[in-house]
């Protein structure tokens, strides 16, 4: 029995997806349900299972390759093939006939140019992606490693050969690719501008002892009561005017090895700390896994990103189009300031609101982050946890 594996549809306005990696090798079995093949599209990185078990007999779209929304990519038989495998790349038809356990690897395309850039045979290496694959993280690790351990040479004259390879190009993934697209569209579209507020977070961090919570889900509860106090802060620029959301669905960037993904957690004004904070933690973990489907990454109408997560005080992050506003939340650190003409200890944090200057001005902007502010510092968090 012969199954076809096409590119999914994997979201209403995706018509392409790239091809990272087969996850099996050619002529390899696969079970039902197993990952098959890893795949990105503009917005997002997944692996997609295999739809029955079998071997993969056919393939005849490569990695690297970019093709449109229901294109057959390969072939699964529930038998094992008798006469190798049947690839075919270009029109051309080839047979592997006796494949050596070498040939059953397979490397990205990245993978094999900074390997061949650094000299490094992928045989010697141990993979840690999915399937045992090797990843450029491992390539570098290796190169590394194995620099440690070359005994130190007197120095020589260096050869222009020499201070050439002192660079190196790494190759753009679709992801990066589009990452840089977006933000450069983001920049031409919106009229970017950012205000800047310090917000205490005592009372957060009063009912976060003994709680697995990070500062997160407080902050995307908060900023749900005050988008609801300024609903302008929910909407998008359109020709005929601004066009005002009513549902709140928050996108919560997560960063990745190759760059940014952003996760909505739907209807947040209508979810508990707890439930936030599952919510989020859930999201992250398979954003960073691969395993997100496409409708959970689309629909957002307010993004923040928690950049302080990595010690930044502030940033002024670039609005995920077509949004008006994205919040940047930076680290919670204790600071002197002054409170009721005393100087006293708190866990402050920096939030800054990169906004579109055509939707809302100044004064709308710091509204809104006034209420985020109070909310943060004021609310009675145990009765709504």
């Amino acid at each position: 029995m012969q199954t076809d594996i096409i590119m999914p549809q994997l979201g209403e306005s995706i018509a392409e997806g790239t091809i990272v990696t087969w996850l099996i090798a050619p002529g390899g079995r696969v079970e039902k349900d197993q990952s098959l093949l890893e795949v990105e599209t503009d917005k997002v990185a997944l692996e997609i299972p295999s739809p029955s078990s079998g071997f993969l007999t056919e393939v005849l779209i490569p990695a690297g390759q970019t093709v449109p929304v229901g294109t057959l990519l390969a072939r699964l038989n529930t038998e094992a093939p008798d006469a190798g495998v049947v690839s075919r790349v270009g029109g051309v038809v080839v047979r592997q006939m006796d494949r050596s356990p070498a040939e059953e690897n397979h490397y990205s395309p990245a993978v094999k140019q900074l390997a061949k850039e650094h000299g490094v045979d992928l045989s010697h290496i141990t993979g840690s992606g999915g399937g045992g694959r090797i990843t450029k993280k491992d390539v570098l690790d290796y190169v590394a490693q194995e620099s440690a351990k070359t005994v130190t040479r007197p120095v020589e004259i260096e050869q222009p050969e020499a201070a050439a390879q002192r660079e190196q190009v790494v190759p753009l993934t679709a992801m990066r690719k589009m990452i840089a697209e977006r933000m450069i569209k983001s920049r031409q579209t919106s009229a970017h501008v950012a205000t800047v507020f310090e917000a205490d977070f005592s009372a957060v961090a009063k009912v976060r002892a003994g709680r697995t919570l990070t500062y997160l889900p407080f902050v995307i509860h908060a900023v749900a009561r005050a988008i609801r106090d300024v609903p302008i802060l929910n909407s998008s620029w359109g020709e005929a005017g601004i066009i005002e959301k009513r549902d709140i669905h928050i996108g919560v960037a997560v960063a990745l090895e190759e760059g940014l993904l952003v996760p909505v957690v739907k209807h947040a004004d209508r979810k508990p700390l707890t439930q936030l904070g599952q919510e989020v933690a859930d999201l992250a973990e398979r954003a960073r896994s691969k395993r997100l489907q496409p409708e959970e990454v689309q629909g957002g109408t307010f993004t923040i990103t928690n950049h302080g997560g990595f010690g930044s005080l502030f940033s002024t992050p670039i609005i995920h189009q077509p949004q008006i506003a994205i919040l940047g939340v930076g680290a919670v650190q204790k600071r002197a300031v002054v409170i009721n003409e005393a100087i006293a200890i708190r866990p402050m944090s920096y939030l800054s609101l990169s906004f579109d200057h055509r939707v809302i001005d100044g004064a709308t902007a710091d509204r809104f982050m006034k209420k985020v502010k109070s909310y943060l510092e004021t609310s009675e968090w145990e009765q709504v946890l």
